[in-house]
């Protein structure tokens, strides 16, 4: 029987990082791309301070544009929007055509105080905030969980305090999680071991990866979070992305074209076909040359 594996791709993740503003409607052309290659899932947008992430300040206009222009008869994916606080759950919540809110749920406290200027007990009630209001409108809801493979900064670590987090987020009603590789330091077999360990103690919770990567170790990291169960993968064409803390330009997100041929090598269903990815992929690389590389924090 061929198992069935979700793609999530994320234009949003790859393009926030980019030295030059792209204009709204590249990225409106470029998510209808995406639909036409037939991606059903996108994280598409994301509703912060346009001090902090310039990138997203059209967030609303492409949203509003993207399904005016969406053709008549195609299913509408579903649009994750990313928020850090309720000021953006707010935005994201009001804007049609965003079916997802996504929060990245830090478990270093340095990491969450810099991403978001947030404590531990604050962080958390947000989340239950997102629970509720997402509950309550009807929309979807993922948690991220950053540092979720490994801390650089010499902080308490351990699987035990991410299964602490998963629980947590199961017993809050949160039925979707994605495990982060943030810094791209993971090594494929310990991806495996960590998806393993903690895989059994949120039964029931659908649990992802948000693998970043440098591209000669990307294709085992997949495989080893597929082979200890993961059937949720988020990637971005070309490998375009990923945390600027990585402090190495090759280290991003793994490359959906990656994630879509491993695989398929298995034998496995990522409900992409790799040809289809060709002219979303011409395009992915027009963005690259003329908006900028990926800015990393050196």
């Amino acid at each position: 029987m061929t198992e069935t594996v979700q793609i999530i791709e994320c234009p949003r993740d790859a393009w926030q990082g980019l030295s030059e503003i792209i204009p709204t409607e590249t990225k409106v052309q470029y998510l209808l791309k995406l639909v036409a290659a037939g991606f059903k899932h996108i994280d598409a947008v994301s509703f912060v301070s346009p001090k902090h992430v310039r990138q997203m300040a059209d967030s609303e206009d492409v949203m509003r544009e993207f399904l005016a222009r969406l053709p008549a008869g195609t299913e509408r994916p579903e649009i994750i929007g990313i928020v850090v606080n309720e000021q953006g759950m707010e935005r994201a919540l009001a804007t049609p055509g965003v079916t997802t809110l996504g929060y990245p749920y830090s478990i270093s406290a340095y990491f969450r105080r810099a991403n978001a200027n947030m404590s531990r007990s604050e962080s958390r009630a947000l989340v239950e905030k997102l629970r509720q209001a997402t509950k309550s409108s009807g929309h979807g809801l993922v948690v991220y969980i950053s540092m979720a493979f490994g801390n650089p900064y010499e902080e308490p670590w351990g699987a035990e305090i991410v299964e602490d987090a998963l629980i947590w987020l199961k017993d809050i009603g949160v039925r979707t999680v994605s495990l982060a590789d943030t810094v791209g330091t993971a090594p494929a077999p310990y991806v495996g071991a960590l998806y393993n360990t903690v895989k059994d103690c949120v039964a029931g919770v659908e649990l992802g990866v948000h693998l970043h990567s440098r591209p000669e170790g990307a294709a085992e990291k997949v495989l080893a979070a597929y082979d200890a169960g993961c059937r949720r993968f988020d990637g971005a064409l070309t490998g375009l992305g990923g945390c600027p803390f990585a402090g190495d330009d090759l280290v991003g997100n793994i490359a959906t074209e990656t994630i879509v041929s491993a695989l398929l090598a298995r034998g496995a269903d990522p409900g992409i076909q790799s040809d289809a990815l060709e002219p979303a992929l011409a395009m992915t690389q027009e963005i690259r040359a003329k908006y900028g590389h990926a800015v990393s924090a050196k």
